[in-house]
């Protein structure tokens, strides 16, 4: 993956807002890679509403 992709949330890994469990199966543009816990990358992930937040790689999904 890289800046600019559009992805799919696919999946949630752990237990989650309301807010966004609705970004559950939405597309977005990854802005930026975040470092998650020290084991691995996140991506943030802006949608069209504007909002944005992170996601763990295993959560996205490319849009081809």
């Amino acid at each position: 993956m890289e800046i600019g992709q559009k992805v799919k949330v696919i999946r949630l890994r752990d237990r989650v807002s309301g807010q966004l469990v609705d970004k559950l199966g939405k597309e977005g543009t990854i802005k930026e890679f975040k470092m998650t816990d020290g084991s691995g990358i996140g991506a943030v992930v802006e949608f069209a509403d504007k909002t944005a937040t992170w996601f763990f790689g295993d959560e996205l999904k490319p849009v081809e």
